[in-house]
Order: structure tokens, then C-alpha cells, then sequence
């Protein structure tokens, strides 16, 4: 019922006094989580955005596995952020505050599902309405992807990541999928229909890596930057 209520308010018609106002208005909100997000995300240093599932349960493999790969990357001086809520989000926040590293929780307000998760540094919990600027973020300040199973929006942010850097809009930084198992058929397709179609071409295969364990995913970022000079994205 709920969202028929929606859908039915969606095609109301409007008076172009009422849609030029809420245009405008929306406009500054807008500009206003830009500017949060650069003020408070530009001096964090080098971190990992790490992607995955707020579905997935505490007692899940990919839980710990999400976790313990956020404390690996603090060893190896990296921060973490993440979507700021529950499942893989909140084991990677928990890995990076028990490595003692920069904790980013990047939340977004929604009507169910995503709450903040209690182990994100207090002065890095930053709150969005717009999917749109809040992966702005995940990408600016992140110098490598770690994308672990998840749904919709994990698939979202691991393709985003990689059309910004197949179009160089980006450079060309490390993503790494973690769960050969998880992420085979995707792959089988990629490579069984992007790829014999022509909508991809073989060198953009080698744009992420597949791995299975912690050290696997953590040895991946360190190996890339062993080439380049560790900076910000930014």
C-alpha cells in the first residue's frame, strides 16, 4: 500500500511554481553533502574502500572474512570505509578499529535495512540521502576496492569502480572480488557473453582480481602500490 502511495505521488501533477522551487532547494542539499563529504574525507589518508552485503550475519564465513581483511589492511597502514551499516560493512569498520587504522563509515538513509554500525571513528560517520554523492566518496578517497558478495548495491559499486577506470576517468587502482565460489558465475558470464559479444574487450578482464583469503586480498593492494608511490586519490 505504502508503495503504491508512493508511486500514485510520483506522477501527481505539479504547478511549475512547486517544481521549480523543490528543483532549486534540492540543488543545495545537494551541495551540501558534497561539501561534508570533501570537508571531512579530505585528510584521511590512504584507505580501502571495502563493498559487500548488509544482509550478511555475524556467524557467516564472509563476515570474518570482511573483518579480518580490514585488519590487515591497518596493519599495512591503510584505513578503511565502508557503507557505514550492518554485515560485511560493519566487519570491515570492526577489523579496521581493532587494527587501530582510520574507521570510514559512509551511511545512507534509508526507510529500512541501514542503520550505523557502532565501530566507525565518531568524527568519520558521515550521513547521505543520494546513492549518487555518497559513491562519489566511496571512490575520491579510496586507493584500492575490495569487493566481498553482496547484492544489488555490491554489484553496483564494483561496476562503478570499474567503467571510471576502463574510461580513465580514474586511475587504474586495484579491485579485488573475494570468494572464487560467490563470484564465479558472474565471471563465467562476463567472459561467456561481454566478452564474446564484443562489449568488452580481453584487457579489461585484468582490471580486478579474484581471490579467496585475507592475505590474498590484503597482498594484491600491497603488490600494486609496490610499483607506485602510496598517494590519495585526490
Amino acid at each position: 500500500m505504502e508503495k503504491d502511495d508512493k508511486i500514485r505521488k510520483a506522477f501527481r501533477q505539479k504547478g511549475w511554481n512547486e517544481i521549480k522551487t523543490s528543483n532549486s532547494w534540492q540543488i543545495f542539499k545537494v551541495m551540501s553533502e558534497f561539501v561534508t563529504g570533501f570537508e571531512n574525507l579530505s585528510k584521511i589518508g590512504p584507505c580501502v574502500s571495502i563493498f559487500g552485503s548488509a544482509r550478511t550475519q555475524e556467524d557467516s564465513k564472509y563476515f570474518v572474512l570482511a573483518e579480518q581483511i580490514a585488519f590487515n589492511l591497518t596493519q599495512e597502514g591503510y584505513g578503511v570505509i565502508t557503507g557505514g551499516g550492518p554485515g560485511i560493512m560493519e566487519a570491515a569498520n570492526k577489523g579496521a578499529k581493532r587494527g587501530g587504522g582510520v574507521s570510514v563509515g559512509l551511511n545512507i538513509e534509508l526507510p529500512h535495512e541501514q542503520n550505523s554500525n557502532p565501530y566507525i571513528d565518531q568524527d568519520k560517520l558521515i550521513n547521505f540521502d543520494y546513492f549518487f554523492v555518497r559513491k562519489l566518496m566511496f571512490i575520491k578517497y579510496a586507493q584500492g576496492f575490495i569487493v566481498l558478495p553482496g547484492g544489488f548495491g555490491t554489484l553496483d559499486e564494483f561496476f562503478e569502480s570499474l567503467t571510471l577506470i576502463q574510461t580513465s576517468k580514474i586511475g587504474k587502482f586495484p579491485v579485488i572480488l573475494v570468494g572464487v565460489d560467490f563470484w564465479s558465475g558472474l565471471m563465467d558470464w562476463v567472459k561467456g557473453r561481454l566478452l564474446e559479444e564484443g562489449n568488452i574487450s580481453k584487457e579489461d578482464l585484468d582490471l580486478f582480481r579474484l581471490v579467496d583469503t585475507a592475505d590474498e586480498a590484503v597482498n594484491e593492494i600491497s603488490k600494486f602500490y609496490s610499483k607506485y608511490l602510496l598517494k590519495p586519490n585526490f
